[in-house]
């Protein structure tokens, strides 16, 4: 089982198995990322690993590892795309994340955590587009500590279920994509709101 090799990974390297894990997943590793940041929750229920390192930890591996790809994109350019679209199943991924940020803009950022391989294409296309680090930085650590804390407890309290994770990290990938909607929706709204109140009181 994929979680099962990952509590294996730990317990023989300890801490940096969490981040390379997580790292190496711009360059295709076979286990999800979702997998691995729960697995990191159940290691430290299990006692292998503390909390708090283990979660920082891991939060730096998923934020590093896609920051990668924000710096390859912007750094090679539109070139490195056409690379990425002869591997084997990647030009739908690319497809749908081109389709994500045409939508949503930055927001597709956030909405990309949620969406499994499209999170590690998105920042490759803002870097091509040459989004500012800082915005870049601002939607995509913000969201990834939330998506990040979200799927680490999940693991935790799992803990010796470890071997339903599987099953499970499914259904919380879709409850945490639907709870990150609704906070996107919510701020849509307020922000329209907001710039309704603004032209009535120009109006005035």
């Amino acid at each position: 089982m994929e979680n099962q090799a990952v509590i294996d990974m730990v317990v023989q390297w300890g801490y940096p198995a969490l981040f390379f894990a997580l790292w190496l997943g711009i360059v295709g590793m076979p286990i999800p990322d979702e997998v691995i940041v729960m697995t990191a929750g159940v290691t430290t229920s299990l006692g292998y690993l503390r909390v708090i390192p283990a979660f920082l930890i891991t939060y730096l591996g998923v934020v590093s590892g896609l920051s990668l790809g924000y710096v390859l994109g912007r750094t090679m350019g539109a070139g490195i795309l056409d690379r990425l679209r002869k591997r084997r199943g990647l030009a739908p991924h690319i497809l749908r994340a081109e389709r994500l940020l045409d939508r949503y803009g930055h927001y597709a950022l956030c909405i990309s955590y949620f969406l499994p391989v499209v999170r590690h294409v998105v920042p490759y296309l803002v870097g091509i587009g040459h989004m500012r680090f800082r915005r870049y930085a601002m939607f995509s650590y913000t969201t990834g500590f939330v998506w990040t804390l979200l799927f680490f407890l999940a693991g935790h309290l799992l803990g010796s279920n470890a071997a339903d994770l599987e099953e499970t990290f499914s259904q919380s990938v879709m409850a945490a994509a639907i709870g990150i909607l609704l906070i996107w929706f919510a701020v849509r709204f307020f922000r329209s709101r907001k710039a309704s109140f603004r032209r009535g009181d120009t109006g005035e």
